[in-house]
């Protein structure tokens, strides 16, 4: 069955998370330089969703990616290569009719001056999802559904789409939403719908810049007041860390996805209820590619999310996650083994403010000496 006509109804999930949006083939470059002048590229996958299904399946979680790609070589490429990472790729479908997606970039920082981006994405198999060709089935078969406003930039059709599976509808999963807000994917758009967006899911990521940048929203107490009615919001800060605001009430599937203990503060929201506001320090890290942190977080965070960790937990692991990417060149990458990774969120305060992590650190042979505990 596809689209909601079909109804929500699940057996019992063997699927933690889904992922849906679209993925594209990426080619980077082999030096520094404007577009104009690189010489040759390398061949990599992008996208937002893929790439925290990817991440969360090196993590040892079972997740699926729900996508659309051409019938051509390079939807073959995304589909065998995000497939190789241990993701479910059995939902994406094929389009007979339009190309999958490819860009290009330069080598510089995405908010450098200097950074190009060429996209060849217009009219792609992504582009046409709709509630009509894509396999709700297979969209609410997780614990979770993880979601980004990349999609709903994408046409009219998506955004559709999305509004959809947003919606309140009966056994729907936790549904988490990454705004991940696209500039240039708005021109001429409106992209206060992804404020709209935000409000009808339980879990929320969303980026002080961006929040502004969008919706002219300033700071993250104003961020939590214009999105009221998710369980959890995570505003990231940048180098200043996170700030998560957590209510008591359960979410539509009684997650604990508020991560009410172990918390510092709280405080009374509309009607009575406490709300608890954590605030986690950024990582002093060696940057050497700032591309796909932003997943690798939302990933790390949602991983702690489904094992039931404190919030606390949660947004350390999405630090420590994002750290492993901004540490390689490219957007994925192999996250440090869990153990390794819950020693060092384990760590008080005064230690994880002493962390400095650089390119390897996620092989504990070769961690700094501040990372080692006894």
């Amino acid at each position: 069955m596809s689209g909601p006509a079909g109804g929500t109804a699940r057996a019992a999930t063997t699927t933690d998370v889904v992922c849906l949006g679209e993925s594209m083939v990426t080619f980077l470059p082999s030096q520094p330089g404007r577009l104009a002048d690189v010489p040759s590229f390398g061949r990599g996958i992008g996208g937002a969703e893929s790439n925290v299904a990817c991440a969360l399946a090196a993590a040892g979680h079972r997740a699926a990616w729900v996508g659309r790609v051409g019938a051509d070589g390079f939807g073959d490429h995304l589909v065998e290569t995000i497939g190789g990472y241990g993701v479910d790729t059995s939902a994406v479908r094929r389009d007979p009719v339009r190309p999958t997606g490819i860009y290009f970039r330069t080598a510089t920082d995405r908010g450098a001056g200097a950074h190009e981006v060429a996209y060849y994405r217009a009219g792609s198999a992504a582009s046409a999802m709709s509630p009509a060709n894509v396999p709700y089935e297979e969209v609410f078969a997780g614990r979770v559904l993880h979601l980004s406003g990349i999609t709903a930039a994408l046409s009219a059709d998506c955004l559709e789409l999305l509004r959809d599976l947003t919606a309140p509808r009966p056994g729907r999963p936790l549904v988490s939403f990454d705004v991940n807000h696209r500039p240039h994917l708005w021109r001429g758009g409106d992209a206060t719908v992804l404020l709209e967006l935000a409000r009808r899911c339980d879990l929320v990521f969303v980026g002080e810049d961006e929040a502004e940048e969008a919706w002219g929203i300033v700071g993250a107490e104003a961020i939590r007041a214009a999105l009221p009615e998710p369980g959890v919001v995570v505003v990231k800060r940048g180098s200043a860390g996170a700030t998560v605001f957590s209510g008591l009430r359960p979410g539509p599937r009684s997650s604990n996805a508020g991560g009410a203990e172990n918390t510092p503060a709280s405080r009374s929201r509309e009607g009575g209820e406490a709300e608890v506001v954590t605030q986690v320090p950024a990582l002093r890290v060696d940057v050497v590619a700032a591309v796909g942190a932003g997943d690798a977080f939302a990933a790390g965070f949602l991983s702690a999310t489904l094992r039931g960790l404190p919030v606390r937990d949660r947004v350390r692991h999405g630090h420590l996650m994002a750290a492993a990417v901004l540490t390689v060149p490219g957007d994925l990458t192999e996250p440090p083994a869990r153990d390794h990774a819950d020693r060092l969120v384990a760590l008080d305060d005064e230690a994880w403010g002493r962390l400095r992590l650089g390119p390897g650190w996620t092989a504990a042979d070769r961690a700094p000496e501040e990372v080692r505990t006894p």
